[in-house]
């Protein structure tokens, strides 16, 4: 499973999973300086319920956590898995 950073716009960027040219996963953020205002999780109809929402959130982590950013959550997915989950406490505003 490979996620490709995608730069979509104005500090706007994403992690997107694509199979047969369609894209079954995606996370967008804003970039505001040294935040990720993490605004939408997406997983195809097909994905869900196998773990992919949690997996594109591990790597915007990842990314936070390689380029000192934070993460503020306001997409309801990552606001659950932030108060879920203890792996995203350093990331965390």
């Amino acid at each position: 499973m490979e996620f490709k950073l995608k730069e979509l716009g104005h500090e706007e960027f994403a992690y997107q999973l694509e199979e047969e040219g369609k894209t079954v996963g995606e996370i967008t953020w804003t970039q505001l300086a040294d935040v990720m205002v993490i605004e939408h999780t997406f997983v195809a109809e097909e994905k869900r319920n196998h773990g992919l929402a949690k997996k594109l959130l591990d790597q915007a982590a990842v990314y936070a956590r390689e380029h000192d950013y934070k993460i503020e959550p306001v997409c309801s997915y990552v606001v659950v898995a932030f108060d879920r989950y203890k792996d995203y406490d350093d990331v965390k505003i």
